[in-house]
């Protein structure tokens, strides 16, 4: 369970890493590599997928809810 959560944690930050940076990845990613480690705000990346993986956890949680509701037993 604890791999799955690391594996939506990753992949929602790739995913946001490459959305919001893609022509940088794909022109120089060396030098963007090299650019995050002395960037000012270098946690900005990591909070950004915090915020977006406990919005979605909120819905996959409201989402089991319902369904729960309505499972037969």
């Amino acid at each position: 369970m604890l791999k799955r959560e690391v594996l939506i944690f990753i992949v929602i930050f790739l995913v946001l890493s490459l959305g919001m940076h893609m022509n940088q990845w794909l022109s120089h990613p060396l030098e963007h590599l090299q650019q995050l480690s002395i960037h000012k705000m270098p946690y900005h990346p990591l909070l950004y997928t915090a915020i977006l993986y406990l919005f979605l956890g909120l819905i996959r949680a409201v989402i089991k809810a319902i369904m729960k509701l309505f499972r037969r037993k």
